[in-house]
């Protein structure tokens, strides 16, 4: 009977182990996205200091030379060399940049624009409503590709060119997306209350709605940043992106398309920095969903 009560003695608590601590981490913040989204964003700002050489920098003599840990490869070129001698660490650093460039200017004019017309569209319905999303209708229905092809015969390889086509292509998304959530928003009630008070349209947008968007709009930005910088390499693959020589991932991949059986890493590793960086600007997206709608946090 004495043993019945016994306390149960901090020994006998069954602490996790090391490895379960790590891995629920892991699960719960996106550790590892995290990290390599830092390392883009700083290799691509610093890129002349972390780069060991100049992007376009030819050495004929070292062409499609293997990596450092294969026979023949050396520590002037840790990755390997491409077909004209040029490292390829470095311009898979300098091609960083690039897609960060890329994904910036476009997710910037393609978000103000999509939101603004997005929310125009929602809030005063009708007219305005229609003919937006006719426009956005429009524009996703037109093959991409074919549009991106087209302006590169006209107007040339520029990287002006695919900024611009990158942003018309984006804007839809962005547009549909805030119209959807403002036809729920302005029918709260103190969106109502806004309207007997008196307040202008101008001002329930800016102060009442727009702020219940943030949200949305970081969660799609974050999706579409990974879609972007693989839209730019596809369009760069097919030589309708970014013009060589100029240090791109897709024209990367594309430089080393004929010399898969002899010299694949000059397209393999371009490959793995698009796979890495896409996934993770994924994952980063999803848990941001997560993370900032109060409904899922609960269930946690």
């Amino acid at each position: 009977m004495d043993n019945i009560l016994e306390p149960v003695g901090s020994e006998n608590v069954v602490r996790p182990s090391f490895r379960s601590q790590a891995w629920h981490i892991l699960r719960r913040w996106p550790i590892l996205p995290a990290i390599i989204l830092v390392m883009l964003v700083v290799t691509g700002i610093f890129a002349p200091l972390v780069a060991p050489a100049e992007p376009n920098h030819t050495v004929l003599r070292d062409r499609n030379a293997p990596p450092i840990w294969m026979e023949g490869g050396s520590s002037t070129h840790l990755l390997g060399a491409d077909p004209l001698g040029r490292d390829l660490l470095s311009r898979i650093i300098y091609g960083a940049r690039i897609s960060l460039l890329v994904a910036g200017v476009s997710i910037g004019f393609g978000l103000i624009a999509g939101v603004s017309v997005g929310l125009v569209a929602g809030y005063y319905g009708g007219w305005w409503d229609e003919i937006i999303m006719r426009l956005a209708d429009t524009s996703r229905a037109v093959p991409f590709i074919l549009i991106a092809l087209v302006a590169a015969i006209v107007f040339g390889q520029r990287l002006e060119v695919i900024l611009a086509i990158l942003a018309f292509a984006t804007w839809p998304i962005f547009a549909r997306q805030v119209r959807a959530e403002v036809l729920v928003l302005k029918q709260l009630d103190y969106v109502a209350f806004a309207n007997v008070v008196g307040a202008s349209s101008r001002r329930i947008m800016q102060r009442h709605i727009l702020p219940g968007l943030v949200n949305t709009v970081i969660v799609l930005a974050t999706l579409q940043v990974g879609a972007l910088i693989l839209t730019e390499a596809i369009l760069s693959f097919l030589g309708a992106g970014i013009p060589p020589p100029t240090a791109a991932w897709g024209v990367m991949i594309a430089d080393g398309q004929k010399y898969l059986t002899d010299a694949w890493w000059v397209s393999f590793f371009p490959g793995v920095a698009i796979v890495l960086v896409v996934m993770a600007f994924n994952f980063m997206g999803d848990w941001l969903r997560d993370y900032l709608d109060p409904r899922l946090r609960q269930l946690e």
